[in-house]
């Protein structure tokens, strides 16, 4: 009877990893007016999200893509001083997280702490993603995800 509930374990596992949908990869840059014309001019990006200041996080952000099917980048930027990002710009910037959409932020949350990474903020509101709840999360693997609400 382990086989069967092997199966069960795996099934339920399964389910609960079809509420997350990749979104984007986050690159922590120091000025977006100046990074967004390398990406146009090196790989073909164009805006189209943004920019938009987020007080709550304290960071710029916009959304770059090539189209349906390319992968989304989000360059974000320090907004004031004391920014999140500021760390990752000291080490030379670059990319720094992935982020999942979710259908249930906490059911997501759990998903990931029952699997050894902790909750480093939120959930709360994100002024990019229209006011729907983000949070931030460490994987064992030194990952760092966002996840925002669908």
């Amino acid at each position: 009877m382990v086989a069967g509930r092997d199966a069960a374990a795996a099934r339920g596992k399964e389910s609960r990893m079809e509420g997350f949908r990749f979104h984007h990869v986050g690159i922590a840059v120091k000025d977006l007016t100046a990074a967004i014309p390398v990406y146009q001019k090196l790989f073909g990006y164009e805006v189209t999200s943004g920019p938009f200041d987020d007080p709550i996080q304290n960071v710029s952000v916009c959304f770059l893509s090539r189209g349906a099917g390319d992968a989304t980048l989000e360059l974000v930027a320090p907004l004031g001083p004391n920014s999140p990002v500021d760390r990752i710009l000291k080490k030379g910037g670059g990319t720094y997280h992935l982020c999942y959409e979710a259908r249930e932020m906490e059911a997501a949350i759990g998903h990931l702490v029952e699997n050894g990474s902790f909750l480093i903020s939120g959930p709360v509101p994100a002024v990019a993603f229209a006011m729907r709840r983000i949070a931030w999360l460490m994987t064992e693997a030194n990952l760092l995800v966002e996840l925002v609400e669908a």
